[in-house]
């Protein structure tokens, strides 16, 4: 079970939901002044120009709580027990942590490219591998019980970019991207202090609270977006968060635990495999957008747009409560 008292994971949580709500009106008239902004046009629903200020403050809310809670660490503003826990995770763990705190920045800082200048399709899938290699040489990687270093780097780059996409593409409608990170994140975190991996708890609970923090922005209606940082910065964390923890230890869980995550980022792989497929199928290059994503035809059905999301949150939510069953 978890190794810190809960007030510290509660000051994870709470600092960064505080971090990214608090900063983001900041964040949003910046966008505005330098004019980094979704304007309306085909196939969007918004009838003025949106600031891309999501990504920045929640990339705030989220480094927010980490960076004080290891200063605080290091200068014994905390209870000594508590300092010298969080100290000794991150002498033993530093490496895998600031791959996944910097791979998350560097995947962000690509995505703010994005937004900024509107990269094309290739030299952004060009700028994912790049970090996803970079990160699967430095931190954690995907083993699938195969000893073999070029293989792993191989998987690991293949999810990592995966994820990466399908939360980019999952963003699509108000909260959804974000919501969808937020119960993922929070899974992440439930698996972390269940196992006793409470860095990536607490680095879970500040993803988590990050993402929420924004949701009151975007959700039902939208005063700011996301924008591909926020949407390609929580994908890394969702995927790194998939990987470091180790999900099939022999005595307490069997060869299928490897499979949980598949099941805590469901909604957004599967949504990524639909759209992708139907595009193939209808001679569409993949990276080109429409409006045939899960959600779209949700809020087809049910006529609200709000509800489809709240749908697919909903789905996202049973299969972090399937992938319990495999812990």
């Amino acid at each position: 079970m978890s190794s810190l008292p809960a007030y510290v994971y509660a000051a994870a949580f709470f600092g960064a939901f505080l971090g990214a709500g608090l900063s983001l009106p900041w964040w949003r008239r910046w966008c505005q002044r330098v004019g980094v902004v979704d304007e309306p046009g085909e196939r969007k629903i918004h009838h003025q120009a949106i600031p891309l200020a999501g990504g920045l403050a929640v990339l705030t809310g989220f480094l927010l709580p980490l960076a004080g809670g290891a200063l605080a660490a290091c200068l014994n503003l905390l209870p000594a027990e508590v300092a010298e826990k969080i100290r000794y995770g991150f002498s033993q763990r530093w490496a895998p942590l600031l791959v996944m705190v910097g791979g998350a920045v560097a995947m962000g800082g690509l995505g703010w490219l994005d937004d900024v200048y509107e990269l094309r399709p290739g030299q952004k899938f060009a700028g994912q591998c790049v970090v996803a290699v970079v990160a699967s040489c430095m931190g954690e990687r995907i083993t699938l019980f195969i000893p073999n270093f070029l293989v792993q780097v191989v998987l690991t780059t293949f999810w990592l970019v995966a994820v990466t996409n399908a939360f980019n593409l999952s963003d699509n409608m108000n909260g959804l991207c974000a919501g969808l990170a937020a119960v993922a994140a929070i899974f992440f975190a439930l698996q972390g202090l269940w196992h006793g991996y409470y860095l990536v708890a607490l680095v879970s609970l500040a993803a988590a609270g990050a993402a929420l923090g924004f949701l009151p922005f975007n959700y039902p209606q939208a005063t700011a977006f996301l924008g591909d940082s926020g949407s390609h910065g929580l994908g890394f964390l969702m995927a790194s968060l998939a990987i470091v923890p180790h999900y099939y230890a022999p005595e307490h869980s069997h060869r299928l635990a490897v499979l949980s995550p598949l099941l805590v980022l469901a909604v957004p792989l599967v949504d990524m495999a639909f759209v992708v497929v139907s595009r193939l199928a209808r001679g569409q290059p993949f990276y080109q957008g429409d409006n045939r994503h899960l959600s779209h035809r949700l809020a087809q059905k049910t006529g609200h747009r709000a509800t489809a999301v709240a749908i697919l949150w909903g789905g996202a939510v049973l299969g972090g409560m399937a992938a319990v069953a495999l812990w």
